[in-house]
């Protein structure tokens, strides 16, 4: 019917070219031009794509420009805690090293990331270098899974431009973080076996850290509220005036058995205050260990001796308590004053028998270190 439609169309443009030549209306030669405009119009034309307002044509995409993805994470150490300022490199076969460092929150992220392999190496003073490797779809978003670094313990080629003042402020961050049941501070045990000596400013540092904890300070004041129940040291009476001297004498206590045992003596005998996790061995050889541990401790050239730290900072501890904190009728007596150091002593024996067996597994944030054995 089309080819049947485009012949009597073409007959009756004929046949009216005919009728107006034959009256001298119409040239000669446009009756052939009507004819073939006539063909033209009932010729079907190819369809051309939609083009977009960019003028590319709908689903294609523009020549040059490639589909870019992300690559992001966190960066945490042994105990879950985030890292700031660790050092990320991103390397991609092909394109050039992709650096950033880490934020408060130990996040990372890197944008416009082509699609393909990739490997991140990540750094931190003090702390093994670790790598990840992955491959990011094109235009897509890479979550790399938490990535933990572990403190370091050997002396590598990480530690060439490092002195063991860093190494040992690196661990002290870990000490730091070590509560038991999440909440109680647990800063003076360390779980590597290695770990270099504290300064003597480090040492101060810590006992500040503990004294000026907000739950230590709570437990000085737990302490006050049974005494003032129990009547204990009746001179200071009762009432908030009673409670207030109770809080002030157990406070001060704590204040000047942590600087006395844990910071001063340390830095004038040159002993660390911490307690070396053991951990392996028999039940019995632990026992002994911790037991011991409270009358003899690692000097700062890593030998064993008699810790006159702990010693002399119980003694010197309750004679000034005796002196100045006791109620008067209390006061002066030595037979008190020899009675608290050795009950002093004996706490620190039965922390650390709690520490070699106890403590560690209610610790959430206790560090793992690598062996310091080759």
């Amino acid at each position: 019917m089309k080819f049947r439609g485009f012949d009597v169309c073409k007959r009756s443009c004929c046949l009216r070219a005919f009728l107006l030549l034959s009256v001298g209306l119409l040239p000669s030669w446009e009756c052939s031009a009507l004819a073939q405009q006539s063909a033209v119009a009932q010729t079907p034309q190819p369809s051309r794509p939609k083009s977009t307002e960019t003028g590319i044509a709908a689903g294609e995409q523009p020549p040059g420009q490639e589909l870019v993805g992300t690559i992001s994470g966190t960066i945490v150490d042994g105990t879950e805690a985030p890292i700031s300022e660790a050092h990320i490199k991103l390397s991609r076969e092909g394109h050039p090293d992709q650096d950033v460092v880490s934020d408060d929150g130990g996040q990372f992220s890197f944008n416009n990331v082509t699609s393909g392999p990739f490997q991140l190496t990540i750094s931190y003073a003090g702390f093994t270098p670790t790598t990840y490797s992955g491959t990011v779809s094109s235009g897509g978003s890479y979550i790399v899974p938490p990535i933990v670094l572990i403190v370091a313990t050997k002396v590598t080629d990480v530690w060439v431009s490092m002195s063991q003042e860093e190494i040992a402020e690196a661990e002290i961050k870990d000490q730091e973080k070590q509560r038991i049941f999440g909440a109680l501070p647990n800063f003076y045990v360390t779980y590597d076996p290695a770990a270099p000596p504290l300064t003597s400013k480090q040492k101060f540092k810590l006992a500040w850290k503990a004294t000026t904890d907000p739950i230590n300070i709570a437990v000085a004041a737990g302490t006050a509220g049974m005494e003032q129940a129990q009547n204990s040291s009746p001179g200071y009476g009762q009432g908030a005036q009673g409670y207030a001297k109770r809080f002030g004498a157990a406070y001060a206590d704590s204040v000047t058995g942590t600087f006395l045992g844990a910071a001063i003596l340390p830095s004038l005998f040159k002993q660390d205050p911490r307690y070396f996790y053991k951990g392996t061995g028999t039940v019995r050889s632990r026992m002994l260990y911790a037991l011991a541990a409270s009358v003899i401790c690692k000097s700062d050239n890593g030998r064993w001796q008699t810790n006159y730290s702990v010693i002399v900072a119980g003694f010197v501890s309750a004679g000034i308590s005796n002196l100045y904190y006791a109620p008067a009728a209390d006061r002066g007596r030595p037979a008190l004053t020899v009675e608290n150091a050795l009950i002093g002593i004996g706490s620190s024996a039965v922390t650390n028998v709690l520490q070699e067996f106890l403590f560690r597994k209610l610790t959430p944030r206790a560090p793992n270190y690598a062996s310091a054995n080759p």
